[in-house]
């Protein structure tokens, strides 16, 4: 099925656009949040997704938070000083350097998580929860779709 054509691809109808607005809009929104808990977005991102086993290495981290390996080194650097989180070699391969919230990140993460909910809650306080949960669905299917394709054309890139 062919959805987009040159005659309705504009930013309002554009599901990239939008989600890309509501995206700039969410975090100027919540930037005063993080700034109250002493954390920037990218660091409470972070944290949130070593907490949800997102990120138990540096490079799961990069890919989970699209950063190249160098910003996610340096990130990681900076919540390490802050206390909030502790590297630890892996017991079965040294190579790999496993992440951990210390109980200060994780305390970090949660008291913003929670502020973080109640704004999200705000901005859908008009929405019914059936609307919520199709919304999310569809974007986790839209999610899954585009992970389906990257992951067909690297392979194909590879020569799998």
């Amino acid at each position: 099925m062919v959805y987009y054509c040159d005659s309705n691809f504009e930013p309002d109808c554009s599901i990239g656009y939008l989600a890309k607005r509501i995206h700039q809009l969410g975090l100027g929104a919540l930037e005063p949040i993080f700034a109250e808990e002493g954390v920037t977005g990218p660091q409470w991102s972070a944290l949130v997704a070593i907490h949800f086993g997102r990120g138990r290495t540096s490079a799961a981290l990069a890919r989970e938070m699209s950063h190249d390996k160098g910003a996610m080194t340096r990130l990681i650097d900076t919540i390490e000083q802050k206390g909030w989180i502790e590297r630890t070699r892996d017991t079965n391969d040294r190579r790999i350097i496993n992440l951990a919230l210390t109980p200060e990140g994780q305390a970090v993460a949660m008291r913003t998580r929670d502020r973080v909910i109640a704004a999200w809650n705000a901005w859908l306080a008009d929405w019914d929860h059936d609307e919520i949960e199709r919304t999310v669905a569809t974007l986790q299917k839209l999610r899954d779709q585009m992970l389906n394709v990257v992951d067909q054309t690297q392979s194909v890139d590879r020569g799998d």
